[in-house]
């Protein structure tokens, strides 16, 4: 009985942090290269995260769309 009770908590728990990831990602800005040039940044590749960034300026960190 308590395994299933745990494994009902944890699928509810991962159902909760699937429906409210997407819509955190889409709530914030997006930038893009050109947008990160434009204030003094620069577009560099991390392969720590597989991901394109904006190093510097005021959008320094953020992933490029």
């Amino acid at each position: 009985m308590r395994t299933r009770l745990l494994g009902l908590a944890a699928a509810v728990v991962l159902a909760a942090l699937g429906i409210t990831g997407p819509a955190a990602q889409a709530a914030a800005p997006a930038v893009n290269g050109p947008t990160c040039r434009s204030h003094h940044g620069s577009v560099e590749y991390e392969s720590s995260t597989g991901l394109w960034t904006c190093i510097g300026g005021p959008y320094d960190g953020e992933p490029i769309t």
